[in-house]
């Protein structure tokens, strides 16, 4: 008989709707693989705020005992707790359950394996769906237990805020939008250490409180439609500086005084200039979908760009490979060296004010060279029926007139003014495109236009 196949499993991660691709049965099948790959004996367990979490995280606690785990449980917080934990703790393996920014019907796990490495998506990502599917469990062993591991967040805390000078801030008011997500409390953590320490920072707090029906809308603020409560609130408070973050706060999205929303490859460029003037010549990591802006100002800054795919598994991948003090991809998932090559939502806020703080700038002045001398068109999504087929057409039209062609990450072609990037999502049925530019708008809206049309 053959076993039924895992829909939830994605390229990198877990993913699915709820009684469709994921339900408690199989979250406590994929704990008791997730050991068993990993031979695992401690694992970090967390969760975020959505109402299935905590059911599906007592699934994976269940599994992950079965075979004589020790559950570090660190209740409500954020995926990049996890990770830290995972590390910190000298755990063999970490597992969030959160579907972050996906719709109310989704749920999912982020995992990492011993030092909050990456799973390998083709050997350890693949054999634990394949354990999964199949049920071919070792017999259980006893021992398992679930330990309170929610304390770990003070070294967590500790951990961040080694990444700024505090000594550099400078009296900024900032207004913070956590969403109804797992941000607040550990946002509120962070800036009770920060008073403590005399960072001369104030902050106005928007949907603090965590709320596992999201009676704001799910927190993504990298949606358009998502964007102008929190502009308008920057605004309002007349703040230096907006930031929000989606639901599992790994990504975070900045807003300028004004209350223009910040696209993320422009973030990307601004932390990789903080990096390199504390590491002259360093490594820089980047995705491949808009790369000009961050490509200039790491030569401007001395630093080696490098691209790697797009995905949280394949820059923590590159940032261990290669070394390098700091990965950004345009999606705002930021990932640092010295926070086990992980991504954080917590951390670029805090250098983004350093930065201010050191310049004397404000974030739009900060960004307004760049802004015009990379335009870009934002990403765009298409739902088409054949993502080989329409990216193909595509090709067609276009590759014969490019002047450079990469394949790390679907199709991207470089026409000398200005560059495109087509690729089919991991997370969702989409076909997503970036276009950009060297100081040539106008080519970007044409673009855009011509490639729409082909892809209808």
């Amino acid at each position: 008989m053959t076993a039924a196949p895992l829909t939830c499993f994605k390229a990198y991660d877990i993913r699915g709707r709820l009684g469709h691709d994921l339900d408690e049965g199989i979250a406590a099948r994929v704990g008791r693989a997730f050991a068993e790959v990993l031979d695992a004996r401690r694992v970090v367990l967390g969760r975020d705020i959505r109402a299935s979490s905590q059911a599906l995280a007592d699934a994976v606690a269940q599994g992950l005992m079965a075979v004589g785990v020790e559950v570090l449980d660190l209740g409500l917080c954020g995926t990049e707790e996890v990770y830290f934990a995972t590390g910190h703790l000298g755990a063999d393996g970490g597992i969030c359950v959160t579907a972050s920014h996906n719709p109310m019907d989704y749920n999912g796990m982020k995992m990492v394996r011993a030092g909050a490495a990456p799973l390998d998506a083709a050997t350890g990502l693949a054999a634990i769906k394949d354990l999964a599917e199949t049920q071919a469990f070792a017999p259980a062993r006893p021992g398992g237990r679930i330990t309170d591991a929610s304390a770990t967040r003070a070294a967590y805390v500790e951990c961040v805020l080694s990444f700024v000078d505090i000594a550099a801030l400078r009296p900024l008011h900032i207004l913070v939008n956590a969403g109804n997500g797992a941000a607040g409390p550990t946002f509120d953590a962070l800036a009770d250490a920060l008073a403590a320490r005399g960072a001369p920072l104030r902050f106005t707090r928007l949907h603090h409180t965590p709320d596992g029906t999201f009676p704001n809308g799910i927190p993504n603020p990298l949606l358009p439609e998502n964007q102008p409560v929190t502009a308008e609130a920057v605004v309002a408070a007349r703040a230096d500086m907006g930031v929000a973050f989606d639901g599992d706060f790994d990504r975070c999205f900045f807003f300028d005084e004004a209350g223009r929303f910040t696209p993320g490859e422009y973030v990307v460029g601004l932390l990789a200039e903080v990096f390199l003037a504390k590491e002259p010549g360093a490594t820089i990591v980047h995705d491949p979908r808009v790369v000009l802006a961050t490509q200039a100002a790491v030569a401007a800054a001395g630093g080696r760009a490098v691209m790697a795919r797009t995905g949280h598994a394949f820059l923590k991948q590159a940032l261990r490979d290669t070394g390098a003090v700091y990965g950004g991809e345009m999606s705002a998932h930021h990932y640092f060296r010295a926070f086990y090559a992980c991504d954080s939502g917590m951390i670029p806020w805090l250098l983004v004010a350093e930065l201010m703080g050191r310049t004397g700038l404000s974030l739009g002045a900060l960004l307004a060279e760049r802004r015009a001398a990379f335009p870009s068109s934002g990403e765009i999504n298409f739902r088409v029926p054949d993502t080989r087929a329409a990216i193909a057409r595509v090709e067609a039209s276009f590759a014969p007139r490019a002047t450079a062609r990469d394949d790390t990450d679907g199709l991207s072609l470089d026409f000398g003014t200005w560059r495109l990037n087509l690729r089919g999502s991991n997370t969702e049925p989409l076909l997503r495109l970036n276009v950009e530019s060297r100081a040539r708008p106008d080519l970007v809206d044409r673009a855009v236009a011509e490639i729409s049309a082909l892809l209808a």
